[in-house]
């Protein structure tokens, strides 16, 4: 089914103008950018965290070369042939800041709101044994989760039975959750003194709900499962590939592949996500170095690549034809980005080391697709670590502080396309992060 682009926005002017639609609240599309509410443990690449593992976390997400502790299995899968037998707790506490503003010429359309919901806790756990010389078992179970957004309503006023209305022109609070959950064994073998490969299952679970999205629901293929359904639970599975090799005593090189991973489609919001409720996770591209410059100094940079323009809901415009929920329908309008990112560690002693890092994200969105991101703004770009280790026989314990500078986006507002707002009505969004994290290891 195809929909003229033109009858589409007419269709979804008449409901707002009707006296009914404050009943039907206030969505368009912008429920897809909910998705980004997937993020990551902490999302500071693009909706992925920026590190899997306690240790990562304090080089701002560097591991593809690291074999320091058990999460070889999310970051590069190779790497759990290096690493001790031991397992790893780790819990971290998700600080997310969310703002949206809309400006222009038309006073009853603008408005700001900040995110109520800002505080995350997020764990995850790995486990590594080795089998032989050559052969080692793991397991890395690690979350995305954290962008969840809770926008309070009252922000616009539009005449007589149309106040005190959401940012999207809805009744009630505007917002979404979406987690992730992913668990990844892993198989590594040692096929040479100096390298390795390794392979990692990935079996994702997702849990996803949107609300106050319902005004637009003339653009949806499918009102009844666009918004205000309660939870609703996505499975999946996919792969992950890896490559270590030890080019000398100091230099290691790093290499690993993340298959897309294919999910079930979120059936209670066919009528948000494009191509009937599908929402699978991006295939990535990762390569690293490792120096160990001195015995007590390391450097390393990771570079990773994340596809996000591949997957319909996340990658496809807002002006793409058609209705929300089709196949090929509009969505976030994210772009694939890159990532790159620096990081040291620094051994005191035997009880100490220190560690810190720098990272850069690419920023997937666009000002033309500002309006369907107020729900999810993942912008952030720079991003600053600092970590520890505290070492005691068998005993480790690791911290980690994170910080991702303020970044905003600034685009022309949805409702202008929608015939609604004049020209010059824009909307901004914008994001910093904060993260705490500490873990708990023991090496058998």
């Amino acid at each position: 089914m195809t929909s003229n682009p033109t009858s589409v926005r007419r269709a979804a002017a008449a409901q707002l103008r009707s006296p009914r639609w404050a009943l039907r609240g206030g969505s368009l599309g912008l429920g897809l950018l909910t998705a980004a509410a997937l993020t990551p443990a902490s999302a500071t690449d693009g909706y992925f965290s920026n590190g899997y593992g306690i240790k990562a976390k304090g080089r701002a997400g560097v591991a593809l070369t690291a074999t320091d502790d058990a999460f070889g299995g999310a970051n590069n899968p190779a790497t759990v042939s290096e690493e001790s037998d031991r397992i790893d707790i780790g819990l971290e506490w998700f600080r997310p800041e969310r703002r949206a503003e809309r400006t222009g010429p038309a006073a009853p359309f603008n408005g700001a709101v900040t995110s109520d919901r800002n505080d995350f806790f997020i764990p995850e756990i790995g486990y590594r044994r080795g089998l032989s010389r050559d052969f080692a078992l793991g397991v890395a179970v690690y979350g995305n989760g954290g962008m969840n957004t809770d926008y309070p309503a009252g922000q616009l006023n539009l005449g007589p039975g149309a106040s005190g209305l959401n940012l999207l022109a809805g009744p009630g609070h505007l917002g979404v959750n979406l987690s992730q959950l992913f668990l990844t064994p892993t198989l590594a073998w040692k096929f040479a003194p100096n390298q390795s490969i390794g392979l990692s299952p990935v079996l994702a679970y997702q849990r996803f709900k949107a609300y106050g999205l319902s005004a637009f629901s003339a653009l949806s293929q499918a009102p009844s499962a666009l918004t205000d359904q309660g939870p609703d639970e996505s499975w999946g599975g996919g792969a992950r590939i890896g490559y270590l090799w030890n080019v000398s005593q100091s230099v290691s090189v790093g290499l690993t592949y993340a298959s897309r991973v294919y999910t079930t489609g979120f059936d209670q919001y066919r009528g948000l996500f494009a191509g009937d409720g599908s929402f699978d996770v991006p295939q990535t591209v990762g390569a690293g170095v490792g120096w160990q410059v001195t015995s007590d100094l390391r450097l390393s940079a990771d570079y990773k690549w994340i596809d996000y323009a591949q997957i319909q809901p996340v990658g496809n415009a807002l002006s793409r034809p058609g209705l929300l929920g089709q196949s090929g329908g509009p969505g976030f309008g994210w772009e694939s980005i890159h990532v790159a990112k620096v990081a040291a560690d620094w051994k005191l002693n035997d009880t100490w080391t220190l560690r810190t890092g720098y990272g850069y994200s690419g920023n997937p969105v666009g000002p033309e697709d500002v309006s369907f991101n107020i729900l999810a703004p993942g912008v952030v770009q720079h991003h600053v670590a600092a970590g520890f280790t505290w070492t005691q026989g068998h005993h480790e314990i690791s911290g980690a502080y994170q910080h991702a500078f303020e970044n905003s986006v600034t685009g022309d507002s949805f409702f202008t396309a929608l015939g609604l707002a004049p020209a010059g009505t824009h909307e901004t969004i914008s994001m910093s992060q904060d993260s705490f994290a500490l873990q708990y290891s023991y090496r058998f």
